[in-house]
């Protein structure tokens, strides 16, 4: 099993969806756009497709050009069958990329939140792996349209549109179930100007936050990881005499 994972900002991390990955022995090819790196053009070669989170936005075509191009090759990913995972940005490209509207701005999130499984939820195989609601990570200020023939499949109060396939097994989920507490912890550390920008308490009060809703983030996001890790299919040809053991390579 060969997974292209791309990342769009630094300290951006597969994090559970990387643990479980490793899990299945998964080859996990790691190309860090933002920096450069060539993003494949096809999805030849290749099972599946992650492709993570990062501060710009899903419109940011004049600082970041690769931005339609990583689109186009998420929707040839869900086009020939294999499976997508967008997180957050990631998510709001694989609605660009069915052409949904990018909405900037419009939903602001940060913290531990409730998701709400919706009826449709609770029928996929992925997202009816968590019960009917569960807390996780969230760090987003845009949002976006469903694309047409889409599944609407998790929601809470402030972002309607938490999570949704297309296909077989083409996913965006806007919150980070890939961002265990170790993962949030890192970012304190990083990214600690900006978190005080969005929310002042949010450091000085992180224990009391992570342990209130920590674990059962955590459990929740690994779970989806390993559901989603699950419907990845090998196809014939695809990485078919790949040594079955993991490697993290450079883009």
């Amino acid at each position: 099993m060969r997974v292209l994972v791309v990342e769009n900002m630094a300290k951006t991390e597969l994090g559970q969806v990387g643990t479980a990955l490793r899990e299945v022995k998964a080859q996990i090819e790691i190309h860090r756009a933002y920096l450069g790196e060539t993003v494949p053009a096809t999805p030849e070669g290749y099972d599946a497709l992650v492709v993570l989170g990062g501060e710009q936005s899903a419109l940011d075509d004049a600082a970041y050009p690769y931005l339609p191009d990583l689109a186009a090759l998420m929707r040839a990913f869900g086009d020939s069958g294999r499976s997508v995972l967008g997180i957050c940005l990631g998510s709001q490209l694989l609605a660009r990329a069915y052409g949904g509207e990018n909405l900037l701005g419009a939903a602001r999130e940060f913290g531990w939140c409730e998701i709400q499984v919706r009826a449709e939820g609770a029928e996929d195989p992925v997202l009816s792996s968590v019960g009917r609601s569960f807390p996780i990570f969230q760090w987003h200020g845009d949002t976006f349209t469903l694309p047409e023939g889409a599944v609407h499949l998790a929601e809470n109060a402030v972002t309607t549109h938490q999570a949704f396939r297309i296909g077989r097994a083409a996913y965006g989920t806007q919150f980070h179930f890939e961002a265990d507490t170790h993962l949030v912890e890192d970012w304190n550390r990083a990214f600690a100007d900006t978190i005080n920008r969005l929310d002042p308490t949010w450091l000085a009060r992180y224990r009391e936050h992570a342990a209130r809703h920590g674990r059962e983030a955590d459990a929740a996001g690994l779970t989806l990881a390993r559901a989603w890790v699950a419907t990845i299919g090998r196809r014939e040809g695809a990485a078919a005499n790949a040594d079955p053991v993991l490697e993290e390579m450079d883009g």
